[in-house]
């Protein structure tokens, strides 16, 4: 099962941008995830047509089943 962490911020412009992280470390620490949302708005690094990153929205896990079947 794959799983992606998925931090949701909040941009100058009232939308929503989203950052995935693949394979996550388990668990997943709320503090250091709310910790580290915050120095990424801080770093001021990302831009988007949306505007800059302003706030932390949320974040989750997603977890995926993949089934791959060979086809020749």
């Amino acid at each position: 099962m794959a799983k992606t962490l998925e931090l949701q911020f909040g941009t100058e412009f009232g939308k929503t941008v989203r950052i995935s992280v693949d394979n996550p470390k388990e668990p997943i620490d709320e503090e250091v995830v709310k910790l580290s949302m915050a120095q990424i708005i801080a770093a001021d690094v990302f831009t988007t047509a949306s505007g800059k990153l302003v706030a932390s929205k949320g974040a989750r896990v997603i977890n995926r089943d993949v089934t791959d079947y060979e086809l020749l």
